[in-house]
């Protein structure tokens, strides 16, 4: 099975890494005609949203991703990433993919020096270390999008159809399990 991981801007190559070790063939979606690469997932990572959007856009990227997650592609979505699924923001105006029915804050945990490490309970996997930088999280859920994870009351980690999406890092951790449950979904 092969991976696209968006790499226009963010923390990609951990995610690769991860995934490669899984024995997922990957490569890197840096311009429009990556696209016409074929492959069966997609990874959209953390780093900066606004700066994601804009590349998207920019570099005519934009509406084939969006259409292929809309027609079931299986997504695996962390920080930036989530902010780019999410239907609304609650504290931006800026809209994105817009296919996962959540309401998203972005920086919700503040700034650089808000980031922090969690150990918690991702359901149907366990115990999870959770990294979180710079993180968002989803203040809402439609009744159809699955909770996997709560910090503090606070929703981290959802499963939405073909989309998985958290606030967190997973592939700054040495635990695979949330990246085999991407590639089990494809």
């Amino acid at each position: 099975m092969t991976v696209a991981v968006l790499a226009v801007q963010g923390a990609f190559a951990e995610h690769g890494a991860m995934l490669e070790e899984l024995g997922a063939q990957v490569f890197e979606l840096r311009k429009a005609e990556d696209l016409e690469r074929h492959f069966d997932g997609l990874v959209l990572p953390g780093g900066e949203s606004t700066v994601q959007g804009k590349l998207l856009r920019e570099l005519g990227m934009f509406g084939l991703l969006q259409k292929k997650i809309e027609e079931g592609m299986p997504v695996l979505a962390t920080c930036a990433g989530l902010i780019l699924l999410a239907k609304e923001l609650s504290n931006d105006t800026g809209r994105y993919f817009c296919t996962l029915p959540v309401t998203v804050k972005r920086n919700a945990y503040g700034r650089q020096l808000g980031s922090f490490f969690y150990e918690g309970e991702i359901k149907g996997i366990g115990q999870y270390p959770m990294e979180f930088i710079r993180a968002p999280y989803i203040e809402s859920v439609d009744k159809e999008v699955y909770v996997l994870a709560e910090v503090e009351g606070k929703i981290v980690a959802v499963q939405y159809k073909n989309q998985l999406a958290m606030s967190f890092h997973p592939e700054l951790t040495k635990d695979s399990r949330i990246h085999k449950k991407f590639l089990d979904m494809i």
